[in-house]
């Protein structure tokens, strides 16, 4: 789960890390009176969960109030990368002598958190990681024992000749580390972390991202997420007990099992295609899961064919089948689908599948084939 920049910063604040103060606006008058109570210069910064937000706009100086009223005119309503801007954060325009990032990510490889920072700080980590990967500097926290003192401080001084400064962005790596540990995130970033004119080490910006994992023991963050912030598709199928993320290819996959969908995607890469989605339907043999499946599917428009791949275990070949039935008559498709179906009641579900005139093949190769070729030539 994605928490909006206003609140990373709220939870970071409460944690000791020194946060310039800013506070959220849904039109352009309520972001003129927040920086009529700020004073000076302000920076409105659109609330989206999405990157790249500077580059697409979405961040503005605005030199008097009335400046800010104008700046969230134009940001509020605009898109970016497909969602739409319904809050801007109005906070103080900070003098900035340097820009570092700051990151907490879990690594899977060595199953630990690891501190990343880097002095090129107010870009993408990712960029600066495609391009001069020797500019970021890790650490593997032992989860036993936390962020130690020495660790940290040993990656401050990779940012910060002066060791006062080196010594506060440490403090903040540890605030950072508990942070991160309170409220179960998988990755959090301060990008950037700045040094002022005077000597202060200040967070201009935050990004917390949630395990869903850790939302039903923590009902308080889980109050945090703003549906309407996220990709509808996601929404929908999160309601529907689906696992889905959206991707930018043309074959859409609806498959059960997290193990079986990568390695459908796989095969899809591998005959010259590319997955529109990854949407597990799980081990449910309810049909209804799979009409939102397709409802969730059809709605995108870069959907060129479709391909179930089912191994029924749980998961019944047949109520896949009846699903695929029961959802084709709700809404016609208009793109080509590709069924294989093997394991439980394998033979009824082709049998129902064939009465309704849907051809099913057992042979996953097959299958995925078929679906690339499909898609090429819509």
């Amino acid at each position: 789960m994605n928490l909006h920049e206003y609140q990373a910063r709220d939870i970071l604040k409460r944690h000791g890390i020194p946060v310039p103060d800013g506070e959220v606006a849904e039109s352009p008058a309520e972001a003129r009176a927040i920086a009529q109570r700020l004073g000076g210069k302000v920076v409105v910064k659109a609330q989206v969960h999405a990157g790249g937000r500077g580059k697409a706009g979405g961040v503005k100086l605005a030199a008097n109030a009335d400046a800010a009223a104008a700046q969230a005119s134009q940001i509020l309503g605009m898109t970016i990368k497909g969602l739409t801007v319904h809050k801007v954060l109005v906070t103080p325009a900070a003098d900035i002598a340097s820009e570092s990032y700051v990151g907490i990510i879990v690594d899977r490889a060595s199953q630990r958190p690891v501190l990343m920072v880097s002095a090129a700080g107010g870009i993408d980590i990712e960029e600066v990681a495609a391009t001069t990967p020797e500019r970021i500097h890790r650490v593997a926290i032992d989860p036993r024992y936390g962020l130690l003192p020495h660790q940290a401080l040993g990656l401050a001084l990779r940012l910060y000749r002066d060791v006062g400064q080196a010594r506060s962005a440490a403090g903040i790596m540890g605030n950072l580390y508990a942070a991160c540990y309170a409220v179960g995130a998988s990755l959090v970033e301060i990008n950037p972390l700045v040094a002022t004119p005077d000597g202060n080490i200040l967070a201009l910006d935050a990004k917390l991202v949630i395990d869903d994992n850790e939302l039903d023991r923590r009902p308080e963050i889980a109050a945090l997420r703003d549906a309407s912030a996220e990709a509808p598709s996601e929404v929908q199928a999160r309601q529907a007990g689906l696992t889905f993320i959206k991707l930018e290819g043309s074959v859409a996959c609806c498959v059960n099992g997290a193990g079986l969908a990568m390695a459908t995607m796989d095969l899809v890469q591998f005959y010259g295609g590319a997955p529109a989605n990854f949407l597990d339907i799980g081990g449910s043999s309810n049909p209804q899961k799979v009409v939102a499946a397709l409802r969730i599917i059809t709605a995108d428009p870069h959907v060129k064919a479709i391909l179930f791949n089912i191994f029924g275990g749980i998961t019944r070949c047949d109520d896949v089948a009846n699903g695929i039935v029961q959802a084709t008559q709700q809404f016609p498709l208009h793109v080509p689908l590709v069924i294989r179906l093997t394991g439980t009641n394998e033979a009824e579900a082709v049998r129902i599948l064939t009465a309704a005139g849907f051809p099913a093949l057992t042979d996953m190769d097959e299958a995925v084939q078929q679906a690339v070729a499909r898609a090429r030539a819509a």
